[in-house]
């Protein structure tokens, strides 16, 4: 009896031990990246469309990355925001560049995100993202509800664009359903509104866009202003939206136009280790006066939280904190 007794109080003892190891495993897991050990000889950084601004402004952070890291780098072309997500979460690329907005959905699983995501952490706020509503003088489309019934381009399928349009449709009392959508990517949409197929296009992207300035050198384009209440609106209800003024002489334009911006971000796995995303946070934004690219002045240790609301991989904290920058994290 006495025998019996004792193997029961070790087989007692033994489930407490595997209940508390697997406890632990588990609170462990919560926040960890890979280890340096684990990290790739080369990584991919999402971009956007080719006629975008993700494209080239990505192509300088992988020459930074590739000349002043011990991995190389490459920027490849996407869909936008939402598709790059998904490219980190299941493994396909390591890095992304998206608008901040999407990545906040992402992690609370809304909107197109069924379910929370779990491997996407930022590294930094890069330069504002302007909605521009896109179409041109003669087009009789004067303010967002005289798109209604109109071919209007909302965005590559997957893109933030697509929510944009959405959200300030909505502030509207309109939805996706009132206009005629297309599912165009940038140069598409331009060249849609050149050759007369389609009325009008959201684009979001840093002003000037590529692909509005070629419309521009062809055609008098217009950007539909957004009204100061129904911009009041929208910031209310969704607070990564801020005020944006395109100025006159932008495309050609002859008075300012009010509108929103959300802002852009560079984004990373958590398959890379604190160390690699220390050096690259810290070759980013240390080289950023070098690149040529326009959107560079923005990217500055002064805004690095600027619009963020998930939480920052290690690696990029630690050279935040070590240039005594608090981050809302």
């Amino acid at each position: 009896m006495q025998n019996k007794g004792l193997f029961k109080l070790f087989l007692i003892s033994m489930l407490v031990l595997i209940i508390a190891a697997c406890g632990n495993e588990d609170s462990s897991g919560d926040g960890e990246v890979a280890d340096e050990s684990e990290d790739p000889d080369m990584i991919q950084i999402a971009t956007g469309g080719t006629s975008g601004v993700y494209y080239p402004l990505g192509g300088e952070i992988a020459t930074i990355i590739t000349n002043n890291t011990d991995v190389g780098a490459d920027a490849i072309s996407s869909n936008g925001s939402a598709e790059n997500v998904m490219s980190i979460e299941n493994g396909d690329v390591e890095m992304a560049l998206l608008q901040t907005d999407i990545a906040s959905y992402a992690v609370d699983g809304e909107n197109s995100f069924e379910e929370p995501v779990e491997h996407l952490y930022a590294v930094g706020s890069l330069h504002p993202e302007t909605i521009q509503i896109v179409t041109t003088e003669g087009s009789g489309i004067e303010s967002v509800e005289d798109l209604a019934g109109k071919n209007v381009s909302v965005g590559a399928p997957g893109s933030g664009t697509y929510i944009n349009a959405e959200q300030i449709l909505e502030v509207h009392d309109m939805t996706i359903d009132d206009i005629n959508a297309q599912n165009l990517d940038f140069s598409e949409s331009t060249g849609g509104i050149q050759d007369g197929n389609i009325d009008a296009a959201f684009i979001t992207a840093g002003v000037p866009t590529g692909a509005v300035e070629g419309l521009s050198a062809t055609s008098d384009i217009q950007i539909v202003p957004i009204a100061g209440d129904k911009v009041d609106e929208l910031v209310e209800a969704y607070p990564f939206y801020a005020p944006f003024t395109v100025e006159s002489g932008t495309y050609g334009l002859s008075e300012d136009v009010e509108t929103v911006a959300v802002f852009a971000m560079i984004a990373a796995s958590d398959a890379l280790s604190e160390d690699l995303v220390y050096e690259i946070t810290k070759q980013i934004y240390e080289n950023a006066e070098g690149m040529a690219h326009e959107k560079a002045q923005f990217i500055s240790l002064d805004r690095v939280d600027e619009g963020i609301s998930i939480d920052f991989h290690p690696g990029a904290l630690r050279y935040f904190e070590e240039e005594g920058i608090e981050v809302g994290n």
